[in-house]
């Protein structure tokens, strides 16, 4: 089990790495190609449209096939997008580049996240595993961002020109193979048979349960806090002539604090419930994006990046735990991609919100709006008690 748990981990890393990496380095590109912040919203955005569409039936596709089969198609389709951008770096192809290492990196979350789910014996393992295989996107948020940025400032002849960005997409191109590498050789569960009685559920359904309905809002106003902070710190850095190196640290820290919170959690995640500490982390948040703004250096933005970090690096393992302790487990997939679904549609909405708000009013504005709504949103978070259903 831990050997394959590493293995899924490391293959997480490069794949998800690729589409973080791209993160960083398209809209940089964009920015000096001349185009606006509403663009960089909006190309930011397409990160996640994909991942709108798909991820309902993504989330079949996996109940119906397991693991390996998503794998292989998300390899291939993250593949072509950043390598598209080698040969073509302009802003339309960047928006498919976009597009498809965002989907693809859906696709894989959800077949790892519902193979994990189903070999964890007991909700003391779930939370466990869940927080293990949450380093994989901790240390792919670092490693995307930091070695893009080093490629975008290194590789060409001077800073930040068409060699190296070119650089940093051939280099990103080159891990989804990686990833592949590490995933292929772990061992799948046998596919469960589709029952009679099984057949004609719709995934709407699961929008009944009011944990259901609870835990997918705390999660949305928690994942508006990771898409403000990866659409503003570059905005911010880019008006504070901040080298695309220093962006990329400033996001890196944070990754890297989420990474660090995430190995401890096992050991705080068995004295402390999941709806505390989801609760504690909205309070937390809301408070650290109302000071945000007011640090306007490196090193102080830095700090605030390593305290957010570490606040939102116990979300997803304590959101994926209950998320599977409120599903039949022949339906964990649909669920997930009901998450997902809802997160992203969140997430290509929000930078487009963002970026004509930090146009109009400034991105300080951005900050503390989000804050406010992560913090009054508290008290779900504090009753969402989950009940065992049958994992």
């Amino acid at each position: 089990m831990k050997k394959e748990l590493a293995r899924l981990i490391a293959g997480q890393i490069f794949l998800h790495a690729c589409m973080t990496g791209m993160r960083l380095a398209t809209p940089l590109l964009a920015l000096k190609q001349g185009y606006s912040t509403v663009a960089v919203g909006v190309l930011l955005a397409l990160f996640s449209l994909t991942q709108v569409f798909m991820a309902i039936p993504a989330g079949k596709f996996t109940d119906r096939h397991g693991l390996k089969r998503p794998v292989r198609i998300s390899v291939v389709v993250a593949f072509v997008g950043a390598a598209m951008a080698v040969v073509w770096p302009i802003f339309p192809v960047l928006c498919i580049g976009a597009l498809a290492t965002g989907g693809a990196t859906g696709l894989t979350v959800i077949a790892l996240q519902r193979h994990v789910g189903r070999v964890a014996a007991d909700a003391d393992q779930l939370k466990e595993t869940f927080s293990w295989l949450a380093i994989g996107p901790a240390v792919s948020n670092f490693m995307g961002p930091f070695f893009a940025g080093l490629m975008i400032d290194h590789a060409g002849a001077i800073p930040a020109d068409a060699t190296g960005f070119r650089a940093s997409f051939v280099m990103l191109s080159f891990f989804p193979l990686i990833a592949w590498f590490w995933i292929r050789k772990v061992h799948e569960k046998p596919i469960e048979p589709v029952l009679p009685e099984h057949a004609n559920t719709r995934v709407w359904d699961l929008l009944q349960d009011p944990l259901m309905r609870r835990l997918l809002l705390v999660n949305w106003l928690l994942s508006s806090c990771w898409d403000v902070h990866t659409f503003v710190v570059p905005v911010l850095g880019h008006e504070r002539g901040f080298s695309a190196s220093v962006v990329g640290t400033i996001l890196g820290v944070f990754a890297v604090a989420s990474a660090l919170i995430r190995v401890m959690l096992p050991w705080i995640a068995r004295r402390l419930q999941e709806f505390r500490l989801l609760t504690g982390a909205m309070i937390c948040a809301g408070l650290i994006f109302a000071i945000y703004p007011f640090f306007e250096s490196p090193l102080s933005m830095g700090i605030c990046s390593v305290c957010l970090g570490t606040v939102l690096g116990v979300v997803q393992p304590m959101i994926m735990s209950t998320l599977h302790q409120i599903t039949p487990s022949h339906r964990q997939g649909e669920a997930l991609g009901l998450r997902i679904m809802a997160v992203n549609a969140s997430s290509v909405v929000m930078p487009l919100i963002f970026g004509a708000a930090g146009a109009v009013v400034g991105v300080s504005v951005v900050f503390w709006v989000v804050g406010s709504a992560v913090a009054s949103g508290a008290p779900q978070a504090w009753r969402l008690r989950p009940r065992t259903a049958g994992h």
